[in-house]
């Protein structure tokens, strides 16, 4: 998995408490980082996610499929 193949829907949100844009993977328990722009944000939880991705394959994980838009928001 690269940056670019990142399929899983990302949610980037403002907090006030870390000051930061917050990026989270709804799909990937867990997988959030931050930054000081929305962009870096998002790059950060791209590496984050294919770390996410890497050590479940490592520890014989299931990886969740890619389902796209959520249904809820």
């Amino acid at each position: 998995m690269t940056a670019e193949s990142l399929k899983y829907e990302v949610v980037i949100s403002w907090s006030r408490d870390d000051d930061a844009f917050i990026a989270e993977v709804p799909e990937l328990p867990g997988c959030a980082a931050d930054g000081a722009t929305p962009r870096e944000a998002l790059d950060n939880v791209e590496v984050v996610a294919h770390e996410w991705v890497e050590i479940a394959r490592e520890l014989g994980r299931a990886i969740p499929e890619p389902k796209g838009r959520l249904l809820f928001a």
